[in-house]
Parts: structure tokens; sequence; C-alpha cells
């Protein structure tokens, strides 16, 4: 397991955190949550106190921890009671704390949000919208990248009615296009670009991005002609669509000299200005 041990600060207090680069997800340290929240004295010993009654609640945020080694004030490392983002926010939601309330109200916020995106869609499509300038994004690549969703959807609607499922076999075959079409898997691209979390597309240049697209609704319309019958099937015809782009990609390449694949992320790309 590949990990990057980091602190994050909350309220002027460091809570351990390590990226596990396999599972793609940050684990805190329950103990530094526990104290920034609680304010207590003792977090360890409000945690034993806290386990105790979720497990008698029938919670099962406690199961849910993993022991990982995390650096203690004494430069040591020491196996701790670590949790992933989403049942850190189920932590949060046990703990009656004025530090907490915060948390709460954002919670019940996004959490009216989707239920009233579900009703209506398009409130989605325009909270994206403004999430993306407000990052800092130009409208001309907001455009394409909403359009990149689209594309997307459709892809995941063909995998869908070829009995492809949602989760790792979509990973896997999001993998299989990536690969025939940029030459790395989707690991080393986000790696390359220094990704984390972060949405790979959302780090792509325009161009990477239009290639992404093409490999993609090639590979939609490659299934809609074949109509593959097993996961082997579905596997071989990502791989087609994905080096129809792979070639328009040498292609370019070829053209301007360069590659097209680079390490410009986000950040990087919006310091640059490229964001048009």
């Amino acid at each position: 397991m590949s990990k990057n041990n980091s602190i994050s600060i909350f309220d002027r207090k460091g809570i351990r955190k390590v990226w596990d680069a396999d599972k793609e997800l940050w684990y805190f340290s329950v103990v530094d949550v526990v104290g920034a929240l609680s304010n207590s004295i003792d977090p360890r010993n409000y945690w034993k106190v806290l386990k105790n009654r979720l497990n008698e609640e029938g919670s099962e945020l406690v199961t849910k921890c993993n022991q990982l080694k995390m650096e203690a004030s004494d430069g040591k490392y020491y196996l701790t009671d670590t949790i992933d983002t989403e049942n850190l926010l189920r932590l949060v939601q046990s703990i009656p704390s004025p530090n907490a309330e915060p948390f709460k109200l954002w919670l019940a916020r996004v959490g009216y949000e989707r239920l009233e995106e579900t009703a209506d869609p398009e409130l989605a499509i325009n909270r994206a919208l403004k999430t993306y300038l407000r990052k800092g994004y130009s409208q001309s690549w907001i455009n394409q990248r909403l359009k990149s969703i689209e594309i997307r959807k459709d892809l995941t609607d063909e995998w869908e009615n070829r009995g492809v499922k949602e989760g790792i076999e979509f990973a896997i075959l999001t993998n299989e296009i990536t690969k025939a079409w940029t030459g790395l898997t989707t690991k080393e691209y986000k790696n390359l670009k220094g990704l984390k979390k972060e949405n790979l597309r959302d780090n792509m240049t325009n161009l990477e991005l239009v290639l992404n697209m093409l490999a993609e609704a090639a590979t939609t319309e490659i299934s809609k002609k074949d109509e593959p019958k097993d996961f082997d099937e579905n596997k071989k015809v990502a791989r087609e669509g994905g080096s129809i782009a792979g070639n328009a990609r040498k292609n370019i390449e070829e053209k301007i000299g360069k590659k097209v694949i680079t390490s410009d992320n986000f950040e990087t790309l919006k310091n640059k200005k490229l964001l048009r």
C-alpha cells in the first residue's frame, strides 16, 4: 500500500491523515478529529466512550475504522484508528459539540440539495456550472466539460445496456480506454498530473479533453454496432474505441512536434492562463 502522510489543520489543531494510493482514499486519525470537535482534554478516552455508545446503538461506524501507523508527538509511528472521508462525516454527526454544528448544518444542506437535484436534474447542472466558474475555469472550457459529461453518460448507459456493472467493471473499462488512447493507465495518468482524489477530466488540457471525448464516443458507437455479449467483449470494444483517439493523438503529436499528454493540471493551467 502506497501512502503519503500529511497534516490537515482544523480550527488550529492538527488532524493527521494518510493517503492510500491503492484505494484512492484519505484516512483521518479518529482521535485527532474527536479532539478537534469535542475540545476534550482526553480525546482518546472520549473516543473510547463514544465507541461503546456507537456499538450499543448498533452503528457500523466503529467497524469501518482501520488501524494505520501514524506519527505521534514523540516522532514514532503507532497503530491509530483511522476512517475515510465518508465515515468521517458520519463521525461528525455523532459528536454533540458546538464545533460540530457547522458541519452538521452543511451536511443537512448538501442532503437537501441532492434531494432537490433528484427531482430536477437541471439544478445539478447549474450547480456544476457555478462551481467551475468559482474555481476559475473559463466559460468555453466549462461548455466543453459539460459536453464531456454528456458523452460519458451515453457511454455508461450503453455499458449498463450490455450488462456491465457500475463500480469496478466501469473502472476497468475506463482504464482500458484511457490506456489505449494515452498509453497510460488511469492511475499513471493521475500520478503524472499529481492528482489524488481530484477528477482527472477536470485537470485535462482542452486537447486532452477533446481526445478523451473522442475515445468515449467512439467506444459507445462501436458497442452499439458490435453488441458485445460479455465483459471480455466489452473490454475489446473499449480498447478499439480508445485506439481511435490514440491514433488521432499520435497524428497530432507528429504535426505539432510535442506530446499531447502533459503533467499540467488545473492549478498549472490556471497559472499559465490556458483554461480558455
